[in-house]
Parts: C-alpha cells; sequence; structure tokens
C-alpha cells in the first residue's frame, strides 16, 4: 500500500527547491498516526524522505504530512510515560535554568520566562520556584490540562494563537520543539516579537552533523516521523541570524534519563541488549535510577534578540 505524502516544500532556511536525497522514505503506513508524534515515540528509523538542501545544507523531511495534519495530530496527543520520566526531566531542566540567571541584564526589573512546546510544564515550575514569572505553549490539549492541574500558567495552542504582548518576556526557551514544527522561521520570528530587546532565546534540538548521527548514518536513533527538520549548530545559527538574533554560544547537551525508560530506548536497535540490560536493570531494582545520557548529537544554543 503506498503512502501518499502530500506537502512538498521548499528550504525554510533559504527558499530554493534545489535538494538532494539523504535517506528514502522507510513509512509503511498509509495515514498519519497520532501516537507517532509522542515525544517518548520508539518509531525510530520510520520517516519521511529526508532531503539536505544544496543552496544552505539545511536537512528536512520532504515530501511530507499536510502541516494541517500535523498540527492536528500535535493537538490530541496524549503520552503517560512522559509523566512517568519525569525524574530525569526535572533533572535536566534543573540544569538548564542555571544559565539563565548570568544571561539576563543584571539590572531587569522583571524575570520571565516562557516555555514553548512545553508539554506537562516541568521547565516552568522549576522556573517558577527559583522567582520566575514563568508561563508555557502547549499545543496538546492533554498536556496542557496536566500543567494547569499544577497550577501553572498555560496557554493551550501554539504561540501564534496566544495573545502575548510584544516585548514582554526576558527568556524564551525551546527545548526539543523546533525540529518538530512546520515552519521553524515562522516560530523564531513570533519568539522575536515576545523577547524583549536583548531577550534570551535558549534551543535544545538534535544535531545532524555530530559525529555519532554520522557514523550512524540511516540507523542514527532520532530520524523520526515526527521530526520536520535536522539541525546543526550552524544551520540554526544562520537562521537565527536572518531573522533578528545574535549567536550567544552553542554546545553539545544531553539530558538525564531513568535506567528503565533509557532500556526501553534499546529495544529497536538490539533485541539482546535490550534483554540483557532490562534483566539487569529488573534484578537490582534500577529502575528508578536517573543516569546522564550524551552521545554529543543534541545541543543547546543561546542567542539574544537583537
Amino acid at each position: 500500500m503506498s503512502v501518499v505524502l502530500n506537502e512538498d516544500i521548499p528550504c525554510n532556511l533559504c527558499g530554493a527547491r534545489d535538494a538532494t536525497l539523504l535517506y528514502p522514505s522507510t513509512l509503511t503506513n498509509p495515514s498519519l498516526n497520532a501516537a507517532d508524534f509522542r515525544c517518548t515515540s520508539s518509531e525510530y528509523g520510520v520517516h519521511p524522505p529526508i532531503v539536505r538542501c544544496n543552496v544552505c545544507s539545511l536537512v528536512y523531511a520532504n515530501p511530507r504530512w499536510d502541516s494541517s495534519l500535523v498540527s492536528e495530530s500535535y493537538s490530541v496527543i496524549e503520552d503517560p510515560t512522559y509523566v512517568e520520566e519525569r525524574a530525569g526531566r526535572v533533572l535536566t531542566f534543573s540544569r538548564n535554568l542555571a544559565p539563565f540567571e548570568n544571561l539576563i541584564a543584571p539590572n531587569s526589573p522583571t524575570r520571565r520566562l516562557l516555555d514553548v512546546g512545553c508539554h506537562i510544564g516541568v521547565m516552568i515550575e522549576l522556573a517558577q520556584a527559583r522567582g520566575w514569572e514563568a508561563w508555557g505553549v502547549e499545543p496538546s490539549v492533554w498536556a496542557a490540562e496536566q500543567a494547569r492541574a499544577r497550577g501553572l500558567r498555560v496557554v493551550t495552542g501554539t504561540l501564534s494563537d496566544a495573545q502575548i504582548p510584544e516585548n514582554y518576556f526576558d527568556v524564551v526557551t525551546m527545548w526539543d520543539v523546533i525540529e518538530h514544527l512546520t515552519d521553524p522561521t515562522a516560530e523564531i520570528c513570533n519568539v522575536h516579537r515576545v523577547l524583549k530587546p536583548g531577550g534570551v532565546f535558549a534551543i535544545h534540538t538534535i544535531d545532524i552533523e555530530s559525529l555519532f548521527a554520522r557514523a550512524m548514518g540511516k540507523r542514527w536513533p532520532w530520524l523520526m516521523e515526527m521530526h520536520l527538520y535536522y539541525f546543526s549548530p550552524k544551520t540554526l545559527s544562520k537562521m537565527l541570524a536572518q531573522n533578528g538574533f545574535r549567536l550567544i554560544r552553542s554546545s553539545a547537551q544531553g539530558r538525564y534519563l531513568r535506567l528503565g525508560y533509557f532500556v526501553t530506548r534499546i529495544e529497536p536497535y538490539s533485541k539482546l541488549l535490550y534483554r540483557a540490560f532490562g534483566a539487569l536493570v529488573t534484578r537490582f531494582n534500577l529502575g528508578s535510577v536517573a543516569i546522564p545520557v550524551n552521545f554529543g548529537d543534541l545541543f543547546t544554543l543561546y542567542a539574544r534578540k537583537i
């Protein structure tokens, strides 16, 4: 049965329609399954065609599902496994908060932070505890309700939907979000609008040019249906520069995962390792232990609004 990908797009960075196929489509389902767009999806290696722009080197999925279908999928997603992995997210986001203390102007009268794609609101909750006026925007109705149930200020929808005044926030963050967007350039412009002059924009995403990604090739875990763009520090910096931002710094940065969750990430690649590690984790009751994981294929970039 053939798979119909009905949206053919130009490069989101330079507008060119001159691209080379990197990885052919591995999709077999003729219709989009919203469950495959969950943060905790393990559908590694299942993706539309992935191409590289011959003009600017941006890597992206093309052709792909219609943008309206992608948006609808994110709005209906429910992901209880993400809640179970909360401990790892708390450790990761607690570490991620620290740099902002030094990057915002020391004489700023406000400490306002917006987390775009905040999911269940872990980042917002931690920022609030550190004295920030923290907001979130989240397209998943289920995730936004989870966040609001914890007393957090979260708008259901996208940044373009939210009625946020211009020049309001000192910091805007996107953790593992920009690779999912149908139009990253438009969203960066939205961020620029709501950030104060001199405000800081932090983005964490996957790195298609990392040593691990290049070594793994078509077996790189992050080649997935839900990932529409595959940035490198170079292409992301260029997109930010074109839309009113100046790079502060960029570096590889991993995350914390519970051992029980980490083991499930191994299964699609090696049943033998999955069974062996799973048995050890179960035997010694290590499933809830959080460990740092960094293969060098994730990076965090900080930029300042000009």
